[in-house]
């Protein structure tokens, strides 16, 4: 992205701690910094339990920031908005969520289900919101008879279709995508993913794609954020961060993603990654990703690195890379 160019969100050290237990804080997203522009796809990758989802969930206010601040077009969204602005937010913001079979409500119809969001903002009524839901349907790839059914007559895939319908409904220019497609088999999820892709550009979308599934996040996204215990260390455009990687963990997990070429697959180095991941809750000082890391020194177990730019586009947390 041009550095002229200007930023849809901005999201400036973002933190988000849980207290879980007497004197114990689990801190889910630690000082979290990006840009999103207009029109793009920036996939979010890690490893499950990395804190994705909550920072996903924290940018569009289902959980208060602990700290640090959330900038959407131009406008500060987290504290500080009245109701008012807070009710215009959510049209222009939207979240499809993980599971289709939780995330939709089991007595209610898909009609209704669809035009919640237009019911709360009064935005369509009568024959119109028939007419919009119905619209939608087709939109996603399903039918008007798909209407007057509950969510348990459909497969996940079908779900899935019902919860990109519900995010459209209040026409949004924003959505995050949290694992929409973890969820699906395989044989279904191209197809979300190719559904994702053809409703961003036919009504210019901007995504922020959470998943964990790296082949998936190439295929759809601009740039890729790889997060690991709350911190984000690595950061670029989708080619230059599966082409040339330069944190050790962004080189692990892309060692791990299969090649459909046997021989390539036989000869490829495979990075094993040892121990476990750390207790988030007694996290120590320094580089989390040090007790793991091939390349430790001494400096990492006693520093935290930040995140630099490595070269145009490329950010990094990690102390060998200059």
């Amino acid at each position: 992205m041009s550095a002229d160019k200007k930023p849809l969100l901005e999201v400036k050290h973002l933190k988000k701690y849980f207290h879980v237990g007497k004197n114990q804080t689990l801190k889910a997203v630690r000082d979290i910094s990006l840009d999103i522009y207009k029109g793009e796809t920036l996939g979010l990758v890690g490893e499950s339990g990395c804190g994705k989802s909550t920072f996903g969930r924290t940018v569009i206010q289902l959980y208060e920031p602990t700290e640090g601040t959330v900038v959407y077009d131009g406008q500060v969204i987290n504290n500080s908005l009245s109701q008012a602005d807070r009710h215009t937010f959510t049209r222009k913001m939207q979240m499809i969520f993980q599971d289709p079979y939780a995330s939709l409500n089991p007595r209610m119809k898909v009609m209704d289900i669809i035009a919640e969001g237009m019911d709360a903002h009064g935005i369509f009524k009568g024959q119109e919101r028939k007419k919009k839901v119905i619209e939608l349907l087709e939109t996603v790839g399903l039918s008007e008879e798909h209407a007057n059914r509950f969510p348990h007559e459909f497969s996940g895939g079908q779900r899935q279709r019902v919860g990109i319908a519900r995010a459209l409904a209040v026409d949004p220019e924003f959505i995050i995508c949290d694992e929409p497609i973890s969820a699906l088999d395989v044989s279904i999820q191209a197809q979300v993913i190719n559904l994702l892709k053809e409703l961003q550009k036919k009504r210019n979308l901007t995504y922020l794609f959470i998943a964990h599934d790296l082949s998936m996040v190439k295929h759809i996204s601009d740039r890729i954020g790889v997060m690991y215990l709350g911190s984000m260390v690595e950061l670029a455009d989708s080619e230059t961060l599966f082409d040339d990687p330069v944190h050790p963990y962004t080189q692990a997990l892309l060692s791990a993603i299969p090649i459909p070429d046997p021989d390539v697959e036989k000869n490829r180095n495979r990075i094993m990654l040892e121990g476990s991941l750390p207790d988030p809750i007694r996290l120590t000082q320094g580089c989390l990703f040090a007790g793991r890391c091939p390349y430790a020194e001494e400096l990492c177990s006693k520093n935290t690195p930040e995140m630099k730019e490595v070269r145009p586009g490329h950010f990094a947390a990690c102390h060998r890379v200059k």
